[in-house]
Order: structure tokens, then sequence, then C-alpha cells
């Protein structure tokens, strides 16, 4: 009776360790909680994105419109020097091309420096927006259970897309 005993005791053992080992094996195999979100329309459609433009467009209109005159006086400086050019002495036209070239030059400078500029102050603004959408989508998936958030998916269901929540809580949260 002891050997029958002794062979169940063991049996249970094995089953028991057996149970013990597919227990994670159950527990990767439990449905994972998956969200996706597109960033671009965070940054384009939420109202802090649609402020910071507006912020933005304030900030750089002056330069913008210091740029158009320049633009302007490039232009009516080349249209002069190419309608005058034929009646101008050698050494007149060569002074204008120079001060059409350097005129330009100029203009090529404050726009690389304008254009620089407004990508950094984007990039600062977006920075802002991503910093907030980020809180708010750590706390989502802390609620809403999720084991991972992606972004910037080739494809992704619009069953998992959590970018119009995202965005609602970005603009209540404003």
């Amino acid at each position: 009776m002891k050997t029958v005993s002794a062979t169940l005791t063991k049996s249970l053992a094995v089953l028991a360790l057996g149970w013990c080992a597919l227990a994670p094996v159950q527990a990767q195999t439990s449905a994972s909680r998956i969200a996706w979100l597109s960033p671009e329309r965070i940054y384009n459609e939420s109202k802090l994105a649609k402020l910071a433009g507006e912020k933005l467009q304030e900030e750089f209109k002056s330069r913008e419109k210091a740029m158009q005159d320049m633009a302007a006086r490039l232009k009516a400086a080349s249209e002069k020097l190419e309608k005058d050019a034929p009646a101008l002495a050698e050494t007149d036209r060569v002074k204008r091309q120079r001060d059409v070239f350097e005129l330009d030059k100029e203009y090529q400078r404050r726009q690389r420096e304008f254009r620089e500029d407004l990508n950094q102050r984007t990039n600062e603004e977006r920075q802002a927006i991503s910093e907030k959408a980020t809180k708010i989508i750590k706390q989502m998936a802390a609620v809403e259970g999720f084991d991972i958030v992606l972004q910037d998916a080739v494809w992704a269901s619009p069953r998992i897309d959590i970018t119009d929540k995202v965005l609602a809580a970005l603009d209540k949260d404003k």
C-alpha cells in the first residue's frame, strides 16, 4: 500500500510541477492590450497645436514681412538692372550687378536664418505638446490596462486607435 501512496504522491508532485510550469505560458497567452495613435494628428489637430501655430505666426510676422519687403527690393533692383544694363557704362553696370548680388546674398542668409529659427521654435512647441500628450497617454494606459502604445505604424486597426481619446484629453486639459 505504501508503494501506491508513494507513486500517487510522486504523480501529484509531477502534475503540480507541470501546472506551475504552464502558468507563465498561460499568463503570456492572455490577451495583450495594444493601442496606437497618430502623432501627426496630435501635432496638427489638437487645440494646443493650433494655439502654438497662431503663437508662432504672431511671433514671426514682422520677420516674414521684412523678408517679403527685401524680396521685393531684390526683384525691383534686378529688373532695373536688366532694363538699364544696355545703356550703362561698364563700371556702373558692374557696380550695380555687385549691389544686386550682395542684396541677393543677404536675402538668402536672412531667409535661411528665418527658416532655422522658425523650425527651432516649431520643434520647441511640438516638444511641449508631446510632453503633455505623453503624460495623458501614460495615464490612459494605466487606467485602460494597455500593455503597449505604439505610434507611426504602417497600418493599425481603428479598433486600437486612441488618437481621438488623446486629442479630447489634450483639448480638455489645455
